[in-house]
């Protein structure tokens, strides 16, 4: 049975199970004793095995519609067709109506066949025997998702005396991907794989040029993830009525995932400061997320940003069968006043001004973006614009009064159709929008004066997780979507798509009446940056080129700062500013070298860097502006299983005991100190080549080691490792004591002293915790991360026994 998390889930759930029969029975009515809804035999049909709340010690029933399942009544006597009226009643919702398909009565005949209709319900009688008859029931491909309650009904034929017996189990109904006559139906079972039964995946973040992909475990089948689900429509107000439309619960699913308008499922924080919540970035999974959510009776967990947004409405729609996959748009504009352009403005020194002349304009370009795709028909739009379809949980504009987005047809968002339902204009700009930049100008009338629209490209790149494809170690599992979204940028096509959009929204026509451009003889060149290893500094350069025939004098301002991944700027890095006389054909370089020192302590969440280049020419009035940004690469987080000696003398020792010594001999062997419960030093010298790694094995417990090393040159405080293992291991934070700066640096020691031992703690630059993970199953994937922690917590005490030569530190693991 389900597990109630809250009181608000169980008293949801609740339900009224005394017989309501009357007291004016007739003798030898027909009594339901028992109703037996075979949850696990009809999940395999069905596709949904995978739920544990099906292999739970009281099974649910989860179904998908379009298909039939079984279920078995055993009576208080023989059923007699000839004289026993039987019939089911299917609720959904508080007031279930037949008139909304909200309730299905079902009479049960002796007819040998179903309806072929695919809309409509269906009962028969599958075998008869003594006291125990079987039905078979077919749901339509058309009904209502959500939780079902099951009422049979038996009496004397042309008796108005009844019987009603409550089914202790409700009853989920799902989409059903898998049938042709769903509207969510998908073709080729790999995409269905991917789409609906994939646990795990990743969400990319980082730049267009180096896409970082964040592993996620999504646990759709989790026991608190599809009660939550449902508790979360229940939120949304959606009638009970639509809820077998894909699109209405896409669209009420992108408003209930955030928490703006509802006591939805996430919070919001984009400040830097998540003391009160969990950093978003600490987050490694959805299950963590459903579970606090549901624990604390619907208040809503904080906190979250796009990619938390969007993986755990992946996590939403793949529970209810919805197929749906994490889409992320680098360069992705925020259009704030339907204009489809991105306005950005800046003072004489080439800073951003943010929120422009007015302080009302909320432009912005966020580095990146993520949002879902769900599949779907789409009946209410012109044939042409199902698939994939847009809907955005983060919230960012209101739609129809409440914060949601979509779902919008990708196929409209690519052809500029920006009149078709939902959003899609806003949409459209995020991958479309042109960046109109605005200098400070003591000549204007206004006081600034418009630059050429920037050659920084909004909607660089589109990616999202390949299709039956995983990658930890680099992005091959990395799908280029940017096809299904635009055309190839600067094409003709691309250039008609804008203007047809343009065409469609009345403020826009003014932003693209652009006058002619002026003569441009001085290139300008923004060399790009890929990315930068944390600690390493970088420079930033603009390359100018004369090309006429005549001195041209130039003024140029470089600058660079750090910058949430919103766009939004935190701290300038650094500026740099000159002026040119450039001689016919003459090359000059504009540049700015960034320290270590100079952002290393101005850096935010992600480490993502904003560069911004300006220029114009005195004699022709020339302008030209560029935008960059580049993200810090991170250390690797290394993932190692145990390992284990294979030389003769000491076979299948593991390296499993209290307190390990390790160090390299003369003869570049590795030697191990072992100190066990059992007996006291043991001393092996083995070779490295019979050192090798222990592989996990089912119904064995497995032990894991996950290490990184610190690349600057400062300490690591409050440090923290979480580790969660899909079907294994429930998110988990593992604190760690402090990292020492990068090799090289100066090494401290603090020591801690208890009545009968000494124990010190050698600060290192490697941070390593290992974790034993127990005798189940193992992860398809373990998901960890470096994340805070608290002070004062040293979970690698080291003690230090009576011997000599020991060169390195001991570890408790």
């Amino acid at each position: 049975m389900i597990l109630n998390f809250s009181s608000d889930l169980e008293k949801r759930r609740r339900r009224d199970e005394t017989i309501k029969s009357g007291s004016d029975v007739e003798p030898g009515h027909l009594k339901v004793d028992i109703a037996e809804l075979y949850a696990r035999d009809n999940s395999k049909e069905h596709h949904t095995e995978l739920y544990e709340l099906v292999n739970d010690a009281s099974p649910t029933p989860v179904l998908r519609r379009g298909l039939s399942f079984y279920f078995a009544l055993r009576f208080d006597r023989a059923y007699d067709a000839t004289k026993d009226s039987l019939r089911l009643q299917f609720d959904l919702g508080p007031r279930p109506a037949v008139t909304k398909e909200t309730r299905v009565v079902l009479p049960v005949t002796d007819k040998k066949e179903m309806t072929s209709q695919t809309t409509q319900w269906d009962v028969k009688i599958h075998r008869e025997d003594d006291k125990t008859v079987t039905l078979q029931v077919k749901i339509p491909a058309t009904a209502q998702v959500g939780l079902w309650r099951c009422l049979v009904q038996t009496g004397f034929t042309g008796s108005d005396v009844k019987n009603d017996f409550l089914c202790k189990d409700d009853i989920y109904i799902l989409f059903n991907p898998w049938c042709p006559d769903d509207a969510v139906f998908m073709d080729h079972e790999d995409n269905r794989k991917e789409y609906v039964l994939n646990e795990t995946g990743k969400v990319w973040t980082g730049s267009a040029r180096k896409p970082l992909g964040r592993r996620w475990i999504f646990g759709q089948f989790d026991d608190a993830v599809l009660p939550g689900a449902m508790y979360l429509l229940e939120l949304s107000k959606l009638s009970h009525a639509e809820r077998g439309s894909p699109v209405k619960i896409a669209r009420a699913i992108s408003a209930v995932i955030n928490a703006n308008d509802d006591l939805g499922l996430l919070v919001g924080n984009w400040s830097n400061d998540y003391r009160d919540g969990v950093a978003p970035h600490s987050w490694t999974g959805s299950v963590a997320i459903f579970e606090q959510y549901l624990k604390s009776g619907g208040r809503p967990v904080k906190y979250g940003q796009c990619w938390v947004f969007s993986a755990t409405t992946v996590t939403v729609c793949r529970t209810l069968g919805i197929p749906c996959r994490s889409v992320t748009n680098y360069v992705s504009a925020h259009d704030t006043d339907s204009s489809l352009t991105v306005d950005k403005y800046f003072d004489i020194h080439g800073e951003e001004i943010q929120g422009g002349p007015d302080g009302h304009c909320s432009d912005s370009c966020w580095n990146y973006h993520v949002w879902n795709d769900v599949w779907m028909s789409r009946p209410d739009l012109p044939k042409g614009n199902g698939g994939w379809q847009v809907i955005d949980a983060t919230p960012q504009e209101q739609s129809d009064a409440l914060f949601r987005c979509g779902p919008a047809s990708v196929e409209a968002v690519k052809r500029g159709k920006v009149g078709l339902a939902y959003d899609t204009p806003f949409i459209f700009a995020e991958v479309n929008a042109d960046v109109c930049h605005f200098q400070e100008d003591t000549n204007s009338d206004w006081g600034f004066s418009a630059l050429n629209i920037s050659q920084y490209t909004v909607g660089k790149r589109l990616v999202t997780k390949r299709v039956g494809v995983d990658d930890d170690e680099g992005d091959a599992d990395l799908e280029d979507i940017t096809d299904q979204y635009k055309y190839t940028e600067g094409s003709e096509l691309e250039r008609l798509t804008v203007l047809n959009a343009v065409r469609g929204v009345e403020k826009a026509k003014q932003y693209y009446n652009l006058p002619k451009e002026e003569e441009e003889d001085i290139s300008f060149s923004l060399v790009e940056i890929d990315t930068v290893p944390y600690g390493e500094g970088f420079a930033v350069t603009v390359h100018l080129h004369n090309k006429s025939e005549e001195a041209r004098t130039v003024s140029a301002v470089l600058s660079a700062g750090s910058v949430y991944y919103t766009g939004v700027t935190v701290h300038l890095l650094k500026r740099a500013q000159r002026q040119f006389v450039l001689q016919p054909n003459q090359r000059e370089v504009l540049q700015a070298d960034i320290g270590l020192n100079e952002y290393l302590d101005k850096m935010v969440d992600h480490g993502l860097v904003k560069i911004y280049a300006m220029a114009n020419v005195q004699e022709t009035k020339q302008t030209w502006g560029a935008e960059d940004d580049f993200s810090f690469k991170k250390p690797k987080l290394n993932v190692q299983g145990v390992m284990r000696w294979t030389g003769q003398n000491y076979l299948n020792i593991e390296i499993r005991c209290i307190y390990a010594l390790m160090r390299r001999t003369r003869q570049n062997d590795l030697k191990i100190r072992i100190e066990c419960n059992e007996v006291d030093w043991i001393e092996l010298v083995q070779e490295r080549d019979k050192c090798v790694q222990d592989p996990p094995r089912v119904g064995q417990e497995s032990q894991v080691t996950f290490s990184f090393l610190n690349p600057l040159p400062v300490l690591l405080t409050e440090c923290q490792f979480t580790i969660e293992g899909h079907g294994l291991q429930r998110p988990k934070n593992v604190n760690y004591s402090d990292v020492k700066p990068e090799a090289g640096a100066p090494r401290t020691t603090q020591e801690r002293t208890t009545t009968d031992e000494s124990y010190q703690t050698k600060q290192t630059n490697k941070a390593r915790t290992s974790y034993v993970f127990p005798a189940h199953s193992p992860p398809l994937w373990v998901v960890c991360s470096p994340v805070r922690s608290t002070k004062d917590f040293y979970h690698n005490l080291v003690k230090t026994p009576a011997r000599s030569g020991m060169e390195e530190d001991t570890r408790k693991v």
